[in-house]
């Protein structure tokens, strides 16, 4: 079985993808597997902070990994194995793909490549914009939590770019503004480059894939059964105050006009689109109080500390993370 890795930021678009890839016949999916990451970081000192010490256990292991014949070549051709054979016993049908959607992947995209170079590698980009948006309505529920996803809309975004531009002779490239508002087109290139032929009812079936897992899109499940460019223009209405649209502009310019073309967008465009919406002064307090609590939130860590809080009256399970 043959994996396909869609590469995306989260609420990029990236569920109605694999919803519709999903549907077909020769491509088996589960929600979001997040497997490859543990054993990724398994040798990486930094990133990764556990009750074990997860610093000294990479050293350990690439200690171990030096007695191996190939080193850590070994390791990684053991876990490539390793995932095949998890991947046919997840898709629990004959099928040809195994597609992975797991949108934290973009922290080892380069080192998912470089274990999978005979997989198909689809990286979707969305707007910007739209995904700040997105990240905002979805996971803050309207209230500003930018800081919260920091290592997405920065890292993420910059280490995509860096795998895609190194790979795009042998990847496939695909714009969720392309997806839903020409979806034939859209996925008659997308099949093409699997080596499947097109298959029309994709475009209507993928309203009864049903992805059981707990993590993944379920609010976009719920309300779009089929292809919308109602989502599009739904982030006008969130950047509109001030301080959103002053950040807004510091994030397009920060990713640049290259790195905006390597995605298919303009940043004349965006910003132009950006200048034009209404302004407004809602949620403006909010966002001022948000945007300062987010400094001792990223230094701090208050989701270690609500931890350790919990465990307070076992007193004996609460210890340091390194």
């Amino acid at each position: 079985m043959q994996p396909i890795f869609l590469f995306s930021l989260p609420r990029a678009g990236s569920t109605l993808a694999q919803r519709i890839l999903g549907a077909h016949q020769e491509i088996a999916t589960a929600t979001e597997p997040w497997l490859l990451l543990p054993f990724l970081y398994a040798l990486k000192e930094h990133g990764a902070y556990a009750e074990y010490n997860h610093a000294a256990a990479a050293l350990a292991l690439k200690d171990f990994c030096a007695r191996l014949p190939q080193g850590q070549d070994d390791y990684r051709q053991e876990l490539r194995q390793l995932a095949l054979r998890l991947y046919e016993k997840a898709a629990r049908r004959p099928a040809r793909y195994f597609l992975d959607k797991t949108p934290r992947y973009h922290l080892v995209v380069e080192e998912v490549i470089a274990l999978f170079p005979d997989a198909k590698h689809v990286f979707l980009w969305r707007n910007p914009l739209a995904v700040v948006a997105s990240v905002i309505e979805t996971f803050g529920r309207g209230k500003w939590n930018l800081y919260e996803f920091k290592v997405d809309l920065f890292d993420g975004l910059e280490n995509l770019l860096a795998a895609y531009g190194q790979c795009k002779d042998r990847a496939y490239a695909l714009r969720y503004e392309d997806l839903v508002a020409d979806g034939p087109t859209a996925l008659k290139g997308l099949l093409a480059y699997l080596d499947l032929p097109y298959d029309g009812e994709l475009l209507e079936s993928f309203a009864k894939v049903d992805l059981h897992g707990r993590l993944g899109d379920y609010t976009g499940a719920k309300q779009y059964t089929q292809l919308t460019t109602e989502p599009l223009d739904k982030w006008k209405t969130v950047l509109r105050n001030p301080l959103r649209r002053r950040w807004a502009r510091r994030y397009l310019r920060w990713i640049g006009p290259e790195r905006l073309a390597l995605m298919g967008y303009s940043l004349e465009q965006l910003l132009g689109d950006l200048d034009r919406i209404p302004c407004s002064a809602r949620r403006l307090c909010s966002d001022m109080w948000r945007i300062a609590y987010g400094v001792p939130y990223q230094l701090l860590e208050p989701q270690l500390i609500k931890g350790k809080l919990r465990l307070l009256r076992q007193w004996h399970k609460v210890h340091p993370y390194y």
